[in-house]
């Protein structure tokens, strides 16, 4: 399958550093693309553009990540401002970074129902409005064709609280198209781009709550549903947004999810990967431990699957987070979400994600 081909190639380039298993001190040397690497895992973040102007993060995101997602400059309200006028400086700057380092990249993402422009929700009224998400998604995987190694093709689908039998969020797409939007997207995604994976997206399976449970049922019925009907989603992406003091994971429940999602004959893709730890304690040593723990419990789990290809994080360092309000803000109490802290410096969430490659 070449989307798969072009995903193993790209993971190849994303760890041309790694050989021989070398020594510990080698090890935090090379960074985790390379620990990653080793088992056949590709390690990636997602940055964007005004964070390169940072020697010390531009340094450490080449070293650290074997593959580059857009945070944001990627996604409709950026890429297309006003319709029919593309703005792929953005996405391009941050190929070129990948390309220049050794990097895979993804692309982030086609259709979602946030980050679009003003102009679209009045636009999707005219009696011709599926040009609106066909022409889109041709323009812009045409664009990256042969140079996007998976694509987040439509994002955010599922939401069972919306009250639908079958799951799926109330979104405008859903609204003016119904359900057959998504078939369309996927359709039209892989007519674009024959060669690269195409994900679905989401959020909502990775913890233990009732509501958890839920969410996994009904995405496992929406995915079997949807291959049943030929739509060529060929990966879950799991953003794997966690909590450090809230709601944990439940190791046996999401196994048994992805053994689920295996039996499909889907790959698996960490997409967005990040521990809050807001509602703990003020004592940094107490965050990043509890950050950390949640991070290796998730990720042993995931690895521990043999279809979970790739484990992406939602940023790289702490330096580009915004405290959750004024009052942190004011007592220099930051978000501790990430690998790196704002100094660059590795943190003991990256020594969890080191030990859960290796």
């Amino acid at each position: 399958m070449l989307s798969r081909r072009l995903f193993l190639e790209q993971l190849a380039g994303a760890g041309a550093t790694a050989g021989l298993r070398p020594s510990l001190a080698a090890q935090a040397e090379q960074g985790l693309r390379a620990i990653a690497a080793r088992r056949g895992i590709v390690y990636g973040c997602a940055a964007a553009t005004y964070e390169f102007k940072y020697a010390d993060f531009s340094a450490a995101l080449a070293r650290e990540a074997g593959m580059l997602s857009a945070e944001y400059e990627m996604k409709r309200a950026a890429l297309e401002p006003t319709r029919g006028a593309y703005d792929f400086s953005g996405g391009d700057s941050l190929l070129a970074f990948a390309r220049q380092h050794g990097m895979a990249f993804r692309g982030h993402t086609l259709v979602w129902h946030h980050s679009n422009p003003p102009w679209l929700a009045d636009a999707l009224q005219s009696p011709k409005a599926e040009v609106l998400l066909t022409d889109y998604i041709a323009a812009i995987a045409g664009h990256y064709k042969g140079r996007i190694a998976s694509w987040d093709v439509v994002n955010e689908v599922i939401q069972p609280s919306d009250g639908r039998s079958d799951g799926l969020r109330d979104t405008m797409w859903l609204k003016r198209f119904g359900p057959e939007y998504i078939d369309t997207a996927f359709h039209a995604a892989r007519q674009a781009d024959p060669r690269a994976m195409l994900v679905y997206n989401d959020w909502g399976c990775e913890l233990g709550a009732p509501e958890n449970d839920r969410f996994r049922a009904v995405t496992l019925e929406f995915l079997s549903n949807a291959l049943a009907r030929g739509i060529p989603i060929q990966a879950l992406g799991m953003q794997g947004h966690l909590s450090a003091f809230g709601t944990q994971v439940d190791q046996k429940k999401l196994r048994a999810f992805l053994d689920a999602v295996r039996e499909m004959g889907l790959k698996i893709i960490v997409t967005e990967h990040d521990v809050d730890d807001s509602g703990g304690s003020s004592d940094i040593a107490i965050r990043d431990r509890a950050v950390a723990d949640a991070c290796r419990r998730f990720l042993d789990v995931m690895l521990d699957n043999p279809a979970t290809i790739a484990v992406l994080t939602w940023g790289l360092s702490d330096r580009f987070l915004d405290p959750p309000g004024w009052r942190d803000k004011l007592s220099g109490r930051y978000p501790r979400m990430l690998p790196l802290d704002r100094d660059c410096k590795r943190k003991p969430m990256w020594a969890a994600m080191a030990k859960a490659f290796a």
